[in-house]
């Protein structure tokens, strides 16, 4: 891999996880009167529709009967559960928190899916960083009355990290079969079946908010922006990085939500509530950034 072309897929994947620190904060510019979970489906509805298209448009798909549709199945429901309940953790306990716990405890609670039913090995520094985040999160439950954190709230953001943790896994499982299937036309997939999954959601929706300017605006920024173009610039840096470089920058996507929740929405970190934030992050640093040695071993044994 030649310097240029590890800089673009750096600056591909900090783009993609800029934008997705962004949607909690959109959701939060929307006029009074929103449903999260509608707009969660309207976010998925609308990228994973793009994401189909381009796909299709491109011939990526290939034969339907190469594809392993329980796996597909799965990851469908993973991110579509996540929308759910990201979108609602956000409105009951703030961005930077809902954010923060739902991203920092994906990894972790991946990391579970894997030993227990995958049998993968839990190492000492999965344990600390996993010590860690759960500290955080239990000091954001009895600590945060500075940003009105909600005990639902957070549930909801585990549950999103659930649902985060479990796609990406089920991600890496359909990109690894005995089948190469691009990972644009994988993500495609999953995110047109989380959509199909949440058309009943959109049962809910009132039309007349929806006509509005301002929500109009909200809906096309979370489809464009932070699902269909994310995706396209994920791609791109996949096919430049090594997977574990693309996770550490990654961290671009809670700290761009936590930095927007503090300065345009006025959230404050206070307390408790701050050192709970720090635990967290802490976590997903201890549990995602390889020491120097090993990140370069990595870096030429996947180049």
């Amino acid at each position: 891999m030649n310097y240029s072309e590890r800089q673009i897929g750096i600056v591909c994947i900090l783009a993609a996880a800029m934008l997705w620190g962004t949607t909690g904060t959109a959701q939060a510019f929307a006029p009074p009167g929103s449903d999260p979970l509608v707009i969660g489906a309207l976010r998925l509805l609308t990228g994973g529709a793009i994401l189909c298209a381009v796909s299709a448009w491109r011939h990526e798909f290939g034969r339907w009967r190469d594809w392993n549709w329980f796996l597909v199945a799965a990851a469908a429901f993973c991110i579509g559960s996540f929308q759910l309940c990201f979108f609602a953790s956000v409105r009951l306990t703030g961005v930077a928190v809902g954010t923060m716990v739902a991203i920092g405890s994906g990894p972790l609670l991946g990391g579970l899916l894997g030993h227990f039913c995958f049998g993968e090995r839990l190492t000492l520094r999965w344990c600390l960083a996993t010590l860690l985040a759960v500290a955080g999160c239990l000091l954001l439950v009895s600590g945060g009355a500075a940003m009105s954190v909600n005990v639902w709230g957070v549930a909801l953001a585990l549950g999103a990290g659930v649902g985060y943790g479990g796609y990406n896994f089920l991600l890496k499982a359909l990109l690894s079969g005995p089948v190469q299937h691009p990972p644009r036309s994988v993500a495609a997939l999953a995110t047109g079946g989380g959509a199909l999954l949440l058309l009943p959601v959109l049962g809910r929706l009132d039309w007349n908010w929806l006509m509005q300017g301002r929500s109009l605006a909200v809906v096309a920024h979370l489809g464009l922006a932070t699902l269909a173009l994310s995706y396209w610039l994920l791609t791109q840096g996949l096919q430049r990085l090594p997977a574990t470089t693309v996770v550490t920058l990654g961290l671009a996507e809670p700290v761009t939500a936590t930095l927007l929740g503090l300065l345009v929405l006025g959230e404050r970190l206070q307390g408790q509530a701050a050192l709970g934030v720090t635990l967290v992050f802490a976590g997903l640093l201890v549990l995602v950034c390889p020491l120097p040695h090993k990140e370069q071993k990595n870096e030429q044994g996947t180049a």
